[in-house]
This record gives structure tokens, C-alpha cells and sequence, in this order.
């Protein structure tokens, strides 16, 4: 419809052709009529003439306006054909461009969300490695915790458990071992300023009282074999099978022993962990 329909129009109404026509006949024999009357009366007749008056018809012959207006309503047709042709374009042009925006728009938004979603699983996948880092860390804490746990309960050899401090005979061996910690490693050394491991055993327990073979093979064959998980101070540790020992020294308590080790280190107390013995006896 067009934007003007409802405007009502205040200009004549265009006349039909055939409506011309007929006005345009009737002024055609009217001119007839007068002229034929001018014609009678001026050629000369014996009779006079009576005098007669002709009503001409009113016509309302206004061609010139009828063209006017037909030409003022063409052009303002075609005016408004062009204004509402323009608004056509420009609604079509609104909506294409309406189109492409919301088409970028979706687009970006596609990106986005994409992004989004790319970041999300990052963190995620981010988030489940750190999740088993800790737990493989905490097994393994766990597992570490569970085997000293295991081991304490077990009293493994070497845990050197004691319940009770050396007295007697036993507090005889174990303050005099302590007391030549520093002092050097001699081969063959039996005291009192060096020793070799055999020699500071020996050593040890004449101070109370008792006398042990000088080699270590034989000190570990020496009164009554007992495990490591229930040593006591004064007990003789040995390195190597019972019988045949290479090494020995004393233990004496709270997980430590003294004896010599070699020549570089001298006498020295340490946990039995230093050096873990291959198992003990005990003399007293």
C-alpha cells in the first residue's frame, strides 16, 4: 500500500476522454447554429424577420486545468512511486545489513564460547594432573609410612630397641667403649691408644671382668646368639657369618654402637643404620 493511500486528494477529478468528446461536439454544432443564423441574416428578404434570441448552453470546458492536474498527479505519482521505491531499498538495505551483523555477531560469539571451552578443558585436564601428582604423592608418602610402620612393628635387624639403660657389667663395657671414641685405628691395636676392632671389644669387656678370644671370628662365636630386634648394651655385633667374622664392635644402646672402623674414620659411635650388622651375641 502506498504511504500516501489514506491522504485524501483535494484536486478536480481527471475527466474521461469520452466526456471531452461530447463537450467538445455540443460547442461544435452550437458554432454551427450561429454561424448559419449570422449567414440568414445578411442576405436581404422581402419579409421582415422577427427578432430571435438563443440561449447558448453554459459549458464548463477547463482543459487546460484538466491537463494540469492530470500532469500535477502524474508527477506526484511518480514521486511517491521513487520515495516509496528509496524506503523499499533502504528497509532491504536495513535488513541486510541487520543480517551480516547478527551473522559477525553469532560468529564472535561462536569464537568466544569456543575459547571459553578450550580454556575450561585446559583447566580441567590441568586440574586432574595436579590432582594425581598429590595422590601418587601421598601413596608414596603413604607406602613410606606404611613400610616404617611395617618395619618398627617387624623390630627389623639393626633396630637396636632397648628398654632399659646399661647397669653392671654391661654399663662397665658400654662407658668404656664410649670413653676411646676418637682415638685411632690400628691394626693389631689392643689399647690404650689405638685399637683395631677385635682389640676394643676385648678391651671392653676385661673391664668387666671377662676375657673373650683377641679375633673377631672367634668373639663372634662367644656366648649365645640373639637377634637384632632385641639387642641390649654391652651385646657383641658382628659383620660376616657367625664363625668367621671380619668385623665387630659393641652395641650399646639406643641404636648405636662403637666400635673401630678403619684407619680413616678411627673409633666412632654410630646408628646402626651406618653400618648394619649381620646379627649379635651376647656374653653377659
Amino acid at each position: 500500500m502506498s504511504h500516501t493511500a489514506h491522504i485524501p486528494s483535494h484536486r478536480k477529478p481527471r475527466r474521461s476522454a469520452s466526456k471531452l468528446a461530447v463537450r467538445a461536439g455540443v460547442a461544435g454544432g452550437v458554432l454551427s447554429t450561429l454561424a448559419m443564423a449570422g449567414t440568414a441574416s445578411a442576405s436581404p428578404s422581402a419579409e421582415p424577420v422577427a427578432e430571435t434570441t438563443l440561449e447558448m448552453p453554459v459549458l464548463n470546458l477547463d482543459l487546460g486545468a484538466d491537463v494540469s492536474t492530470a500532469v500535477t498527479v502524474a508527477a506526484e505519482n511518480t514521486r511517491l512511486a521513487a520515495v516509496e521505491g528509496e524506503l523499499t531499498a533502504q528497509e532491504e538495505s536495513a535488513r541486510t545489513g541487520a543480517a551480516a551483523e547478527a551473522k559477525k555477531a553469532k560468529e564472535e560469539a561462536q569464537k568466544k564460547a569456543d575459547a571459553e571451552k578450550a580454556d575450561a578443558e585446559k583447566a580441567e585436564k590441568t586440574a586432574k594432573e595436579e590432582a594425581a601428582r598429590k595422590a601418587e604423592a601421598e601413596r608414596s608418602s603413604r607406602s613410606s609410612s606404611e613400610r616404617t610402620t611395617l618395619k618398627s612393628a617387624a623390630a627389623p635387624q639393626g633396630s637396636g630397641t632397648v628398654s632399659a639403660p646399661a647397669t653392671g657389667s654391661a654399663a662397665a663395657i658400654v662407658n668404656f667403649a664410649r670413653a676411646q671414641v676418637g682415638k685411632a685405628y690400628v691394626m693389631g691395636g689392643t689399647g690404650p691408644s689405638s685399637f683395631d676392632c677385635s682389640g676394643l671389644v676385648q678391651a671392653a669387656y676385661r673391664q668387666a671382668g671377662i676375657s673373650l678370644p683377641r679375633m673377631s671370628q672367634a668373639q663372634s662365636s662367644a656366648g649365645t646368639s640373639v637377634s637384632l630386634s632385641a639387642l641390649q648394651p654391652g651385646d657383641i655385633l658382628y659383620w660376616g657369618s657367625r664363625g668367621s667374622a671380619y668385623h665387630v664392635a659393641i652395641y650399646v644402646g639406643g641404636g648405636k654402637f662403637v666400635g673401630a672402623q678403619n684407619p680413616s674414620t678411627g673409633i666412632v659411635e654410630r646408628n646402626l643404620s651406618y653400618d648394619k650388622p649381620t646379627g649379635a651375641v651376647r656374653v653377659l
